[in-house]
């Protein structure tokens, strides 16, 4: 089933929770919804689900204007973070309790639920707990006993807010591997909310960044990272360093270096050519570390501290001016720069993406 959400509006307590929003879902894609908390993206999940009424546009499934249905007649799935399981229930009971609830002209036989329910149990790979209850379950499994519930009423959309938020980490990273592959396996058309942007890089087929209220930037995991469309996007998908400065004549000034926008440089928003105050952003991993000045033109850093632990070493730096710079190196061009705290590093942009005109954005982390 394909989403396609028109101009949705949402005004709550006086906020613009969502100022027109316009989304297109395929069908049996898996879209992650990121964002700084407030930006709209669980009050949109939640107008998709019919929890909620929009003050303006229309939700239309399969190319039908569902905004007036009520939830139970859209078919659809919802996760929630806190698993929402019935205590006094037990694994199978929760499972089956979508489908035991519908009306008796509705319902399915008490065979095809208690089949459904070990078909789905399995699916979670959690059919050796069906007699268990929650309580005695571990936060991921639970988890998985609510997927399996929202799937088992055969949801043509499902929907997940935050699902693994209240899990460590450990056991995050392996669920969300896990459902990737159910949903490569089941093609549910799917919407994810998620705060971890490595999640949403991980499971989603696209992204879509959200901020206060509108959509920044909907793209592939490698077109949002790689290209992303505002300083915004930018400054969200991970740290940055900005350097401030200007264009003219085709190039980049910024403090104490110089790039050409054609070459290293990519601009936004403003021809390359056109004089304009700009803000130039590196991610750590695009700085070039070094002992010597490089030919491709840097400035010159003092190492105020490496973090080792981890694939590669974190540097916290310096500048002439005061500023400090993130760089990102492996072990081993790490091991060769053989630097100690309070030694000169001298750091070349691989690549600067540049906007024009714009103030640089220091977005809410989560």
């Amino acid at each position: 089933m394909s989403i396609e959400i028109r101009d949705i509006q949402r005004t709550i307590g006086g906020f613009a929770a969502l100022r027109g929003v316009s989304l297109a879902v395929e069908t049996g894609e898996l879209v992650a919804l990121v964002g700084p908390s407030g930006s709209g993206k669980t009050s949109l999940l939640r107008i998709i689900a019919g929890l909620d009424q929009p003050d303006a546009g229309s939700i239309h499934l399969s190319g039908e204007d569902a905004s007036a249905r009520h939830v139970r007649d859209r078919r659809v799935g919802f996760v929630f973070q806190h698993y929402a399981l019935f205590k006094h229930m037990t694994v199978a009971q929760n499972v089956a309790f979508g489908l035991t609830v519908r009306p008796r002209a509705e319902r399915p036989p008490a065979k095809e639920i208690r089949e459904r329910v070990t078909a789905l149990l399995s699916l979670v790979q959690l059919e050796y707990l069906a007699e268990r209850y929650p309580s005695q379950l571990s936060g991921g499994q639970r988890q998985r006993v609510a997927l399996a519930r929202a799937l088992a009423v055969e949801p043509r959309v499902l929907l997940l807010d935050e699902p693994f938020g209240s899990l460590d980490a450990a056991v995050r990273i392996e669920l969300r591997r896990w459902l990737r592959r159910l949903h490569d396996d089941l093609h549910v058309t799917s919407v994810f909310v998620t705060h971890d942007q490595e999640e949403a890089f991980e499971v989603a087929d696209r992204i879509v960044v959200m901020n206060q209220g509108l959509i920044e930037q909907i793209g592939t995991p490698q077109e949002v990272f790689d290209h992303p469309a505002t300083p915004f996007v930018m400054s969200f998908l991970g740290t940055t360093n900005i350097f401030h400065g200007r264009i003219q004549g085709g190039k980049a000034h910024l403090g104490r270096f110089t790039v050409d926008v054609a070459g290293r440089g990519e601009a936004r928003g403003a021809p390359p050519q056109a004089e304009a105050y700009a803000a130039g952003y590196v991610r750590p991993h695009e700085l070039e570390v070094a002992t010597e000045a490089s030919a491709a033109g840097g400035l010159w850093t003092t190492l105020e501290r490496a973090n080792v632990a981890g694939t590669f070493v974190k540097l916290e730096l310096l500048d002439e001016d005061g500023r400090s710079l993130h760089a990102h190196v492996s072990r081993e061009v790490y091991g060769a720069l053989a630097a100690s705290e309070g030694d000169r590093l001298y750091v070349t942009p691989r690549t600067v993406r540049i906007f024009p005109g714009e103030e640089p954005v220091s977005p809410e982390r989560p």
